[in-house]
Formats: structure tokens, C-alpha cells, sequence
């Protein structure tokens, strides 16, 4: 089975990935939402994050970084109440600080972009054997990125869910070479092919 074969999975999931994931996104706003998607993922599925994701939206004002991180005790208490999320109040309170942290780093690199995009020169990252579904759970760059998140006081961003990140921002590209998105995107936007970099359980998705 193809590693980009999600049709087992419900059709706004298939969506997503015809759509988004793996799209290089240098939107800040969205870049919240797919970071705070990966918190809330945490111990659960993608699956359910997607089918929720309107719920998430609603509790978190579409993800505006800014309203979020004013939140107190008591939209925390209203956010719990809200028929169909997730009861974890301390993921929540995790958002809420993580959008804090955020904050700190549009104002010392302008955007969350920018210093995302710094660690792969602005370009997708086309790892070697990952297009013929070598994939792994992270790698030397996630774990990069998750400890310097971590020093700066993000919360629930470990090296695997900063892993999933990357994939879903594009700037790795793990789409399947026979995948219509991964062409898309060597076509579209500009790309640098790598070895692979201290990957951890590499699993093959392959046929």
C-alpha cells in the first residue's frame, strides 16, 4: 500500500491530505492551528483531530494566537464544556501557554514562519528514501527544533509531534513519489534532496 493511500480514513481526513498536508505554509496563523492540532493529537489519532477540527476552531476563535494566549481559568472552564472536545484541560491550558510562547517568537523573528523556515534555508526537504516510503517517526531535525521549542517553554512539541509538523508544513516532503502532491510540490516549490539525518523507527509503507 502506498504510504499517501488514506483512503481508509474519513473523507475530510482524504481532504486534508489532498489539500494541505505537505504544502509548504508560511502563514502564521495557520501554522498555529497545525501546531496546536498536533498538541490535542497527543496519545489519540489524526483521524479524530480532522473530524474535530471545527470544534477546535470554535474553542479557539480559529486560532487566533492572540486572543488565545489572554485566555484565563474560566474560558478554559467554557472550552471544557463544549459538546465535542476533548476533556483535557491540561492540553488546553498547554495551548493557551504555547500561544504565549509564539507570540515571543513573532516578536523576535518577525513571523513563526521565519524561524520555522530557517532551520531547512526556506526550502522543502526531499529526504533520501522517504519518497519510496521509508518513513521515520522523527529525525536529527525535529529533534532539533523540538529541544530549541522546549527551551523557549512550548509544551506537548516533542520530537516525534514536531516530526508530524514538519510533514504537514512541508518543509518535509513525505508524500509517496507516485503521490499527485509530492510532484506538485517538487514542481512548485523549491526543494533540496538530503541524506537521512539520525531517523529513529523508520517504518516502509511501501507496497
Amino acid at each position: 500500500m502506498s504510504y499517501c493511500n488514506w483512503g481508509d480514513t474519513s473523507a475530510a481526513n482524504i481532504k486534508y491530505h489532498d489539500e494541505e498536508w505537505g504544502i509548504p505554509l508560511h502563514d502564521d496563523c495557520k501554522q498555529f492551528e497545525f501546531l496546536m492540532m498536533e498538541v490535542m493529537q497527543c496519545g489519540l489519532n489524526w483521524n479524530m483531530m480532522i473530524n474535530k477540527r471545527e470544534i477546535f476552531r470554535r474553542c479557539f476563535e480559529d486560532f487566533d494566537y492572540d486572543k488565545v494566549a489572554n485566555y484565563n481559568e474560566k474560558d478554559i472552564a467554557k472550552i471544557m464544556q463544549t459538546e465535542g472536545m476533548i476533556k483535557s484541560p491540561r492540553k488546553i491550558a498547554a495551548i493557551i501557554h504555547n500561544a504565549q510562547c509564539f507570540q515571543k517568537i513573532r516578536q523576535e523573528f518577525g513571523s513563526f514562519c521565519n524561524y520555522l523556515w530557517q532551520y531547512s534555508k526556506g526550502k522543502t526537504i526531499l529526504y533520501e528514501c522517504h519518497e519510496k516510503g521509508y518513513i521515520p517517526v522523527s529525525n536529527g531535525l525535529s529533534d532539533k527544533i523540538s529541544k530549541d521549542l522546549k527551551k523557549r517553554g512550548f509544551k506537548f512539541l516533542g520530537t516525534i509531534t514536531v516530526y508530524s509538523h514538519l510533514q504537514a508544513c512541508g518543509i518535509i516532503n513525505d508524500h509517496d513519489q507516485n503521490c499527485p502532491r509530492y510532484k506538485y510540490i517538487v514542481s512548485n516549490f523549491p526543494c533540496i534532496k538530503k541524506k537521512r539525518y539520525l531517523e529513529k523507527q523508520v517504518q516502509f509503507f511501501g507496497e
